[in-house]
């Protein structure tokens, strides 16, 4: 059920949307003011607003940008009973979905409801699509030490033993998971992944085992909770000992049993669910120090699968440059970037305190940041040290020692994309200028299409000087 969220200062309002909306087969949540508004969002999961413009303490205006900037995917409808065309104008500018006048047409609202949610879907729909190509990750290597844990997965993922991942952060302790669930009968049903460090008390068993309507403030329909959600599927408590003891207490019977009743409510609900949990903690320690339920963990560890560091399967390392390599590199360049063998002995040697995640980011930082076909070593030890080194540069290695490399100073307090384009910006010039400013050779030696040289010229306003250009032919990308 879709949850809709109506910003209202007037009840009569509030109280006729809701009729509608709930007449629809969807959820209103009411809100008087801006600052309602925003506790309703943090509260919850919200899909739609529809939003007054005049609101006591904060106006209709500044309540739409602020929940652009904090919840982006969210649709919001404005309206407003002194409506012109300048404020319509305004809303849509700053994100609003669509702009509607009081007094309401039902039908328009209705419509306008329906079609926002359809492009609310549409974008929840091409997140997930982005999130799975993300998660397409596939366990690369050939170690005695990854070849352990894929003959566990091997073994248990047939059948609905639990199991216990454990691993430091980055190891792919999730990507363990996945591969668990794929190997399953359950392969063709929900994955659901629950971050127990991020649920606190208050929240747990609402959002783990649902609620029912009134059960508590805002409760104004039945909501299913995770447990329900993965019916037949998959359940992954991921940083599982980041939970209270509280909440450990709280799901121990339900784990035991695969039986609970939801917030505020008494029938008793059964559910067919694999379970899986992960930790980068030590869980006997934590269990030692009392932090950590000892028959909890008992319930949890009946197939254990440790994950080892990336330091305990450096052989590794190879396959997963050219791996990351094969996916980061742009389509426009001719050739797969490669590590050069002073590279590769570097990163060897390397202790990789963030696993697998850091050396994913390392090989993407390089293929966004460097030029080199062949990843040198000086190179590979500047951006290394970036990751690795809290000075930012790494002893012996300097922007000096690296052919073309920036100062990195300079993109300091920038966010990425605004480094990007200072580093393409800076780029392209220097390789303007050591062509004379020809076209077609500076792309050829960036390995891109002269067409697509042009367009970055345009968009970071690169001035190109005529004077000291060299006659060059025409052709179709130029």
């Amino acid at each position: 059920m879709k949850t809709i969220l109506i910003v209202d200062d007037e009840p009569g309002i509030r109280s006729v949307l809701s009729d509608i909306i709930s007449d629809e087969g969807y959820e209103p949540v009411c809100a008087a003011d801006g600052l309602e508004c925003f506790s309703r969002l943090q509260e919850r999961r919200i899909d739609l607003v529809i939003l007054d413009v005049w609101l006591p303490q904060m106006g209709g205006m500044d309540v739409l940008e602020k929940i652009k900037e904090g919840y982006p995917t969210i649709e919001v409808i404005v309206i407003s009973g002194h409506g012109n065309i300048d404020l319509a104008v305004k809303a849509v500018k700053l994100g609003a979905f669509d702009f509607l006048e009081k007094p309401l047409s039902l039908e328009r609202v209705i419509t306008l409801i329906k079609n926002a949610l359809v492009l609310a879907n549409l974008k929840d729909e091409n997140r997930s699509l982005k999130a799975g190509l993300a998660k397409e990750d596939r366990m690369v290597g050939s170690s005695p030490a990854l070849a352990e844990v894929r003959e566990r997965i091997r073994q248990s993922a047939a059948t609905d033993v639990k199991i216990l991942i454990t691993g430091e952060n980055g190891t792919g302790k999730e990507l363990v998971a996945r591969e668990i669930h794929r190997g399953s009968r359950r392969a063709h049903r929900p994955f659901v992944q629950v971050n127990c460090a991020a649920l606190p008390d208050t929240l747990l068993e609402s959002e783990l085992f649902g609620h029912e309507k009134g059960s508590f403030t805002g409760a104004v329909s039945r909501r299913r909770g995770k447990f329900e959600v993965a019916h037949g599927g998959t359940l992954f408590l991921d940083e599982i000992a980041d939970m209270s003891l509280n909440a450990q207490a709280k799901i121990l019977r339900v784990i035991q049993e695969m039986r609970f009743e939801r917030v505020g409510g008494e029938e008793s609900i059964t559910v067919d669910v694999r379970l899986l949990a992960a930790t980068n903690k030590d869980i006997l320690r934590e269990i030692r120090e009392g932090r950590f339920r000892e028959d909890l963990y008992f319930r949890l560890n009946v197939v254990p699968i440790a994950v080892p560091a990336l330091r305990q399967r450096r052989e590794d390392l190879p396959l997963l440059a050219d791996y990351f390599f094969a996916r980061f590199t742009p389509p426009a360049e001719k050739n797969t970037r490669r590590l050069s063998p002073g590279a590769l002995e570097l990163l060897m040697e390397y202790p990789w305190p963030g696993n697998i995640r850091e050396f994913k980011n390392f090989i993407e930082r390089v293929v966004v940041m460097s030029d080199e076909e062949e990843i040198s070593r000086p190179t590979a030890e500047y951006f290394l040290g970036e990751a690795g080194d809290k000075t930012g540069t790494p002893s012996g290695a300097g922007a000096e020692e690296i052919p073309g490399a920036p100062d990195f100073s300079l993109f300091d307090g920038m966010r990425l994309g605004e480094a990007r384009e200072a580093f393409e910006t800076a780029l392209i010039r220097r390789r303007l200028a050591k062509f004379n400013q020809n076209i077609s050779k500076t792309a050829q030696d960036l390995g891109i299409y002269p067409s697509n040289l042009h367009g970055k010229i345009n968009k970071l306003r690169i001035e190109i000087n005529p004077s000291r250009r060299r006659a060059e032919p025409m052709n179709s990308e130029g």
